[in-house]
């Protein structure tokens, strides 16, 4: 599948979210999601608090998700926050309220009907420090150094180029800055056909990457202190019998143990990650912070 050919499929699908009115919680998606047709059970899942869900905008929240990085990047007041893939706006809704009217948020997402919704709901409810900018995460729209903290929530798997897109979160973060994503990577192989598949793809499995394989883009990205902070297995037991049997129906090739073997291979992970000198080895006073 070429690069193209994957974005276009992705933006549709996407934008199919916000046009349609319905969340990713639905029978033929899975994009994290375990909670079919509800995605503020599904969010309280991935470690959101119901004061998470009743603090943003309805309509903000679509049920996109893997995790919380706006819990783990331990926001501070004053700062500026990246989103990448920032959809309907839900996790900077979130940030922008840990940053304060002093701190800023930008969301940038490659789908004009999540651009457009995010936009809406921000001056619709006031967030003054909020903004969303169309573009695509592997060419960032934004200066260099201009961000103290990047965050991402189940869409850098979605990229066609993985590599590239943490290179452009290392060059938009401050000396300093934190990488804090949330995502989906495999612990082993996918099948052929499931690899082959649009839908597959935009659903974060079919383009994401082995574990291994992730964290060596984030390093070779230039980034130090690299750290998983949490990991959780899927399996059968977190998808609907009615996917599973759209599963069945849509790899007639595949049987139950290949089924269940691809279902167990995807992992949902918490990387972090800092722009800054590489850990020297030594004593604090040595290395002169």
């Amino acid at each position: 599948m070429d690069s193209q050919t994957i974005k276009t499929a992705v933006r549709e699908r996407y934008a199919g979210f916000v046009t349609n009115n319905q969340s990713c919680c639905g029978p033929a998606t899975s994009c994290g999601c375990a909670s079919e047709g509800d995605p503020g059970a599904a969010s309280l899942g991935l470690g959101y608090g119901e004061q998470d869900l009743a603090a943003v905008p309805e309509g903000a929240n679509l049920g996109l998700g893997c995790g919380n990085p706006v819990a783990m990047a331990s926001l501070k007041l004053g700062e500026t926050v990246l989103d990448l893939g920032s959809g309907a706006g839900f996790d900077a809704f979130l940030a922008s309220k840990r940053v304060g009217p002093t701190g800023r948020v930008i969301g940038v997402d490659m789908t004009p009907q999540m651009i457009e919704r995010a936009t809406t709901l921000a001056a619709t409810h006031g967030y003054s420090n909020v903004e969303f900018r169309l573009g695509e995460i592997e060419a960032l729209p934004l200066a260099d150094a201009s961000v103290d903290v990047v965050i991402s929530n189940c869409v850098v798997n979605l990229s066609t180029d993985k590599g590239r897109t943490f290179r452009e979160a290392f060059r938009v973060l401050k000396p300093g800055g934190r990488l804090m994503v949330s995502d989906l990577v495999l612990e082993r192989p996918l099948p052929e056909a499931i690899r082959q598949d649009l839908d597959a793809y935009g659903a974060c499995v079919a383009g994401a990457l082995l574990k291994a394989d992730y964290l060596k883009a984030v390093e070779a990205a230039g980034f130090s202190g690299l750290a998983v902070a949490g990991e959780r297995h899927y399996g059968l037991d977190m998808f609907s019998p009615e996917l599973l049997e759209a599963a069945r129906q849509r790899y007639p090739e595949l049987g139950p143990e290949e089924l269940e073997g691809a279902a167990g291979a995807v992992l949902s992970i918490q990387v972090e990650a800092t722009k800054g000198p590489r850990a020297c080895g030594c004593a604090p006073t040595c290395c002169g912070g």
